[in-house]
């Protein structure tokens, strides 16, 4: 009966005006850079009082999370199509020997620009790749890059002879370049593991067969499935019985009776490309 007669006594929780809610979500939605303490001390401004844990509750239906400005992936998608990156990536061959690979990526469909290998990097070889990744003038206008001595001034010399503005990565930060180390570190899963590397001719012929397959072939998550090529032209091809490519709706649907699906092997079936192909 005690307990009964102080709980009666209670009295209970006052509910917050549907106008003040309504006032916490507009300056919420209108001020994106303020926090719950900001808007109570503009609320307190006013003449309301309400608590901080208040305010983030309602905050939470026009804001669900903190501002932090653009994120990466619409920054990707409004400036990625003039961005390349690269990077090397050491190679040790079955005696021992020191190779190392250079690798271009496109940043916003991720294809493979330029791969090339050598035993002995320099800034002006470094310098050369990017000439002869640029042809008839097919460039970006950005290029981001690590701190490596390889990339000197040479380096951003050439590059600004192709109109490329080099962008150094900060010091210990890989995601800066994620992209890319994205892509080396598939070369590394599908490619390098699987390979005893003789020497440097071996290597670079490997990694150009490898990007071949994976610009047209290898489908990307970061992508929603589809292929860096696909993404880059946003057309399929379909291969018929002459070897012509017939570019079709990557929805339509495909007549089973008179195609026949067609494995090609990549890197000596470590990997296989499947295409329909049609007979007459």
């Amino acid at each position: 009966m005690f307990w009964r007669i102080k709980s009666h006594g209670r009295k209970p929780a006052r509910r917050l005006d549907p106008d003040t809610i309504a006032l916490i979500q507009r300056l919420g939605r209108e001020n994106r850079l303020w926090g719950a303490e900001r808007i109570r001390g503009e609320l307190l401004k006013l003449g309301i009082r309400v608590a901080k844990r208040t305010i983030q509750k309602y905050m939470r239906v026009v804001r669900s999370q903190s501002p932090t400005g653009q994120s990466w992936w619409p920054f990707l998608k409004t400036h990625g199509q003039d961005i390349w990156a690269c990077d090397f990536v050491l190679v040790i061959t079955l005696f021992f020997q020191t190779l190392h690979a250079f690798v271009i990526v496109h940043v916003g469909s991720r294809r493979v620009v330029h791969v090339n290998g050598t035993a002995h990097p320099t800034e002006e070889w470094a310098a050369q790749q990017l000439r002869e990744a640029t042809p008839f003038g097919q460039t970006a206008k950005h290029l981001i890059c690590d701190n490596d001595p390889k990339f000197g001034p040479a380096f951003e010399a050439a590059a600004k002879t192709c109109r490329l503005a080099v962008i150094h990565t900060p010091y210990e930060a890989p995601r800066a370049n994620a992209i890319c180390e994205r892509f080396v570190g598939s070369v590394w899963r599908e490619c390098l593991d699987h390979l005893l590397v003789l020497g440097n001719r071996q290597l670079v012929r490997a990694l150009v067969e490898y990007a071949g397959y994976f610009n047209p072939s290898r489908p990307h998550q970061g992508l929603a499935q589809q292929t860096p090529d696909s993404r880059q032209s946003c057309q399929a091809t379909v291969a018929t019985g002459k070897g012509i490519a017939r570019p079709t709706s990557p929805t339509a649907p495909v007549q089973l009776s008179n195609h026949k699906l067609m494995a090609a092997p990549v890197l000596n079936g470590l990997h296989h490309s499947y295409a329909w192909v049609r007979f007459a």
